[in-house]
């Protein structure tokens, strides 16, 4: 038996349900991101060309570079928009079945509210809260664990971007008090 014969399967209990019903296709996920690409590039086309798109005797307006920037996004949304439609392959393709869907918002809604919570609670008591609450609920790591690296790797962050380096980083009512 040459070593090309040997293969090692290693099953994934936490895998997704091959038999899990599909949410949307490619082409219909092409298609939303194409629309929001060419929204992104006539909103800033629009700025842009209002803030000064031309050329003056001293050179370049404001606008001048970006406003072209976003017609060459617009382009390429148009021409995805159009390959998306015409693609009959891409229709009938699954993008994203409901069981991957769901591990893929277990990652996102935190990830979401760490950034809503770090407007309130500051960088380093969201970090804190996301980090641990990740180990505990997603990795199913013991708790102590969980709080310990959370408070290492806040910890770090903190003398490493607050001391070391002297950045000024988001605030909340923990490290007000704490009088940083």
């Amino acid at each position: 038996m040459s070593n090309t014969d040997i293969e090692i399967v290693v099953d994934d209990p936490t895998a997704p349900e091959a038999d899990s019903p599909a949410v949307t296709s490619n082409r219909i996920a092409d298609v939303v991101v194409c629309l929001m690409l060419l929204a992104i590039a006539v909103t800033l086309g629009f700025d842009n060309w209002r803030t000064g798109a031309g050329w003056e005797s001293t050179g370049p307006q404001p606008g001048y570079f970006p406003f072209y920037l976003s017609i060459i996004l617009s382009a390429a949304s148009l021409y995805g928009l159009v390959a998306a439609f015409l693609s009959r392959k891409e229709a009938a393709e699954t993008f994203v079945t409901r069981a991957q869907l769901r591990r893929v918002l277990a990652v996102f809604v935190p990830t979401l509210l760490f950034v809503l919570a770090t407007q309130f609670l500051g960088l380093y008591v969201a970090s804190f809260l996301l980090i641990s609450s990740f180990m505990r609920l997603v990795g199913k790591i013991v708790l102590w664990k969980s709080l310990l690296t959370a408070f290492i790797f806040t910890a770090v962050m903190f003398v490493t971007f607050d001391i070391a380096f002297d950045v000024i980083m988001p605030k909340g009512p923990l490290e007000a008090a704490l009088g940083r």
